[in-house]
């Protein structure tokens, strides 16, 4: 890639709302801004408060210009993957030029034609993944355009979700002001950028321990096979200190992250700090080794319920283990825990980029990482979606009572318009079960 391209992810999770602009040269990522802000208006990670959830998006949209020094106009955004369902589709047309050649239109027509398959009223298709291309029986075909054949098949993987999720996601980003440049599965996200593409191929399972929630995904021939959710996180472990040590969330949120670590077994009875308890004018002395017990009983309750919905597809045995990000996963002693629970190697993947080596943000740079290494294809297969959505949003839109009357153009317009440069002195103005699909991990 010899331009410069500029991208900007939003991150929309239950503890905090990230948004990351980064400009990628020669192919190389390098962060320009990055806002973060405390998350109003969700819980366990879906949108439960509309309006809320618009203040806080702007609010780390307006810190990310700030420190970006562009307008923000287009966002990438995250999809959580509560309730997505994995499904094969197949779509078979007749090659439409007069010589044959196939071209982006036949592309689209057989992608039209795999998106025929019936979808309840309830759930919307968030994304077809193309597998393979298939001219006149000769499979394996990546990118058929330019071709000669008579017939054009298409294998994909569909990715639904419910309707509710998608729909308040689009109307919080639209509320926002801001227009889709793509909506990408956050399983996807994380796994572009946390695994190499090695453990892609080989098979490797992510678990992303959020604040709201704990999403287990499985990676395997570069493929999302599977993806489970788990409506406990980081917040429960926070709630846990709060109820038995007698003292507010601030309060427990504060002594969880400074005193906290998830192996009993490795913290001293002797080591007290204090605590503020309800209804008590003096701090009451606490030991780190009781913190540690409470904080391990509901991280092996999370982990053992990720475990049981692993071992459903045989997942445990794929040779890539474990890789543990997330905002929860920076306590100390969770990989180490983890180990123990799920019985095969486990690591910690930390974003290495300059002021982001925090778990929270592997979404956020994964958005940006997954967008940037779009192929041709399934950039083709992007417009072609987000066209269908255009349409729906403007039908929809039309007979919208309480959009404002400056609103012109429709608000989900998804043209790709870069983020502008500001001058320098200018004022800075998203439980799943697919285990048909896969039975067999190592076909």
């Amino acid at each position: 890639m010899g331009t410069t391209e500029m991208y900007v992810s939003l991150d929309i999770g239950t503890t905090s709302i990230k948004v990351v602009v980064a400009e990628y040269i020669n192919g190389q990522m390098n962060i320009i801004g990055v806002g973060n802000e405390k998350s109003e208006g969700l819980n366990r990670g879906i949108i439960v408060d509309i309006d809320k959830t618009v203040q806080s998006i702007n609010k780390a949209i307006k810190q990310a210009e700030q420190k970006a020094n562009v307008d923000i106009h287009n966002v990438i955004v995250g999809i959580p993957s509560n309730s997505v369902e994995i499904e094969a589709c197949h779509g078979m047309i007749a090659v439409s030029g007069e010589n044959r050649e196939i071209t982006e239109e036949d592309v689209q027509n057989v992608l039209a034609a795999a998106m025929v398959k019936s979808v309840p009223p309830e759930r919307e298709i968030l994304t077809i993944l193309p597998e393979e291309f298939i001219v006149d029986g000769f499979d394996g075909i990546k990118d058929p355009r330019g071709m000669i054949g008579v017939r054009l098949e298409m294998h994909a993987v569909m990715l639904t979700g419910p309707k509710t999720v998608i729909h308040n996601t689009k109307r919080c980003v639209e509320k926002a002001g801001l227009q889709i440049q793509n909506i990408v599965l956050q399983p996807l996200a994380a796994s572009s950028v946390a695994m190499s593409s090695g453990e892609r191929d080989f098979g490797t399972i992510l678990v992303d321990l959020g604040g709201g929630q704990t999403t287990a995904s499985v990676m395997h021939d570069h493929q999302l096979k599977y993806t489970s959710v788990n409506q406990e996180g980081g917040d429960y472990v926070t709630k846990d200190i709060s109820v038995v040590l007698n003292t507010t969330i601030e309060n427990a949120e504060r002594i969880k992250r400074d005193y906290g670590y998830a192996l009993p077994e490795e913290t001293s009875q002797e080591e007290k700090f204090p605590v503020e308890v309800i209804g008590k004018s003096q701090p009451v002395k606490m030991d780190e080794r009781y913190l540690s017990e409470i904080i391990e009983a509901r991280l092996v309750q999370i982990f053992e319920k990720v475990k049981n919905e692993l071992d459903k597809v045989g997942a445990r045995e794929l040779p890539g283990g474990v890789i543990l990000t997330g905002g929860a996963a920076a306590l100390p002693g969770t990989v180490e825990l983890a180990e123990d629970i799920f019985e095969i190697p486990v690591k910690l993947y930390i974003p290495n980029q300059m002021g982001m080596r925090y778990p929270a943000f592997t979404t956020g740079i994964g958005l940006i990482q997954y967008e940037a290494n779009l192929d041709e294809i399934h950039q083709i297969v992007k417009e072609y979606q987000l066209g269908i959505a255009k349409k729906e949003t403007s039908s929809y839109n039309a007979k919208s009572e309480y959009l404002s009357e400056n609103d012109e153009i429709n608000s989900l317009e998804f043209e790709r318009e870069k983020p502008v440069k500001k001058e320098k002195n200018k004022e800075d103005k998203w439980s799943t079960k697919a285990k048909s699909f896969i039975s067999n991990f190592f076909d």
